[in-house]
């Protein structure tokens, strides 16, 4: 299961290793059609990096400092900074090849 992560806990979430963020929204139809490839991440990844979602309406403040305008936007974080920006649906191959590139 993918963790949510909230305005709350976003700082410490991404603080050490590597972390990819699913920015979403629940009305939105590409969102949740990358939901399942997402979820595949978080099994393929467990214990490698952490894979996580977040909520645009419900943390918008995040949305805003990352300059996300359109979403599925996907972040990817290396010890707190971000490394990776991905915007709309995505490919998992695509997906992995970037945590592929931060975690070698």
């Amino acid at each position: 299961m993918t963790k949510i992560v909230t305005s709350a806990d976003f700082e410490a979430t991404i603080a050490s290793g590597v972390t990819l963020v699913d920015m979403y929204a629940d009305w939105c139809g590409p969102c949740q059609r990358l939901a399942p490839i997402v979820e595949d991440l978080a099994s393929d990844y467990e214990g490698k990096a952490n894979i996580c979602k977040l909520n645009v309406d419900d943390s918008n403040d995040i949305a805003t400092k990352f300059g996300v305008m359109s979403i599925p936007t996907i972040l990817i974080f290396k010890d707190g900074k971000l490394v990776e920006k991905a915007v709309g649906l995505q490919e998992k191959e695509h997906l992995a090849s970037l945590l592929d590139k931060h975690l070698a």
